[in-house]
């Protein structure tokens, strides 16, 4: 049967690499951006415990609050500041935070109150907006709807998870592990021969098969003759897809793509909390440093990673050693533009008359004057068009002081 381009795209399409997701189908376009900073936000989905992540152990009610999950530096956290301890599967980051290129801001959340979705909570967060249903775009790409001199390099959405933040108008590129493809000795040649006429494709495959270097999975291409032509799909290493997410952003950070976006899972601990948490708190940890080895030191310097969860969970440990969907949550910062060193925002504490619905951490600040904050020193964007178009409605406040 001859293969013709369109069949070629067609088959590629059948096997996963969908046309929002793959670099075979996705415009070549390099073009500088008109700053020079990096932004990487990173959506840990599931609502992360941030009494976990961020220890208070110097609160005089938290040890009693969490009978099995209290940490502090007698139960393995590793002491930050006197009142704050890190939880030790971060301890790999320790190295940052002494460089001050680490940092977090507590008790902070979206206006998501008492519903404790998870689907609302994230689609609340990624929008930006004060309430569900208020836009059908995410607040990074109202960003970029507002700077000049976008192109869809200038920004990535990256990993198997949909980044409704950079969903909307202005023009980004969007890569998985998974939309990777490579092709047999054979193969190759046939789709190169089939492309050569047109520049636009036969670019964009080069660049597909440069992606695609390791993994596969085999599958059968009919081949002019009849014959099936070898055809291999990479798919991640078990256990390490985030790793790939990382080296992959950092490549694109090194070059002319400022912002990047993809999620983590795993941050939803109804039980065995210290098991889950330990687990992600590693991933999440080899991701930051991925990305810090991958950018290498002067691109490290201009970048901020904004890593933020839909709701926190609640300040009691529950029956099964877990925590349930709560309210008030923490940001973790890093890279070189961070302040870090320190944990920004404001205590609430955590006596029952000082709890959202004496229940959940009472949030003290909108996780969304963070976001804005962190865009206005990094990218210049203008606060009228923050608190307008990007978070419509919010009111950023101080600023907090996050970046150098």
């Amino acid at each position: 049967m001859p293969l013709s381009r369109r069949h070629f795209l067609a088959r590629s399409a059948a096997i996963g690499c969908s046309a929002a997701a793959s670099p075979l189908l996705s415009p070549v376009s390099f073009a500088a951006a008109p700053w020079d900073s990096r932004l990487v936000v990173i959506i840990l989905r599931g609502g992360l415990d941030a009494l976990d992540m961020l220890q208070p152990y110097g609160d005089v009610n938290y040890a009693g609050l969490r009978p099995t999950l209290a940490g502090g530096p007698d139960n393995g956290g590793l002491d930050l500041d006197g009142f704050y301890a890190l939880h030790r599967g971060l301890a790999p980051l320790m190295p940052l935070w002494k460089q001050q290129d680490l940092g977090f801001v507590q008790a902070v959340s979206t206006p998501y109150r008492n519903r404790r979705s998870h689907f609302d909570g994230q689609d609340l967060l990624e929008a930006g907006t004060s309430g569900l249903g208020q836009g059908g775009d995410g607040w990074l790409n109202r960003m970029l709807q507002n700077m000049g001199g976008v192109e869809n390099r200038t920004a990535f959405a990256i990993g198997q998870g949909e980044m409704k933040l950079l969903h909307g108008a202005a023009r980004v590129s969007d890569w998985s592990p998974d939309a990777a493809l490579t092709l047999s000795p054979q193969a190759k040649l046939l789709a190169e021969q089939m492309m050569q006429n047109d520049p636009l494709f036969h670019g964009a495959l080069a660049e597909a098969l440069e992606l695609s270097q390791d993994g596969s999975m085999m599958l059968g291409l009919p081949a002019s003759d009849g014959r099936m032509e070898d055809m291999t799909m990479p798919v991640p290493t078990r256990g390490k897809s985030h790793l790939k997410v990382a080296e992959f952003a950092a490549e694109m950070l090194r070059g002319d793509t400022r912002v990047a976006a993809f999620s983590i899972n795993g941050w939803d601990t109804h039980a065995n909390q210290a098991k889950g948490l330990g687990t992600a708190f590693r991933r999440l940890s080899d991701t930051i440093l991925a990305l810090r080895g991958g950018v290498g030191d002067a691109i490290w310097g201009k970048t901020a990673i904004l890593a933020m969860t839909e709701f926190g969970r609640t300040v009691r440990e529950n029956g099964s050693r877990g925590t349930d969907h709560g309210t008030g949550g923490a940001m973790l910062l890093a890279g070189g533009a961070i302040r870090g060193g320190r944990v920004h925002g404001r205590w609430p504490g955590l006596a029952e008359v000082d709890l959202f619905d004496r229940r959940d951490l009472m949030p003290t600040a909108d996780v969304r004057s963070q976001a804005a904050w962190i865009l206005r020193g990094l990218i210049g964007v203008d606060r009228a068009q923050l608190e307008q178009v990007v978070f419509p409605g919010l009111d950023m406040g101080d600023d907090p002081g996050l970046l150098w």
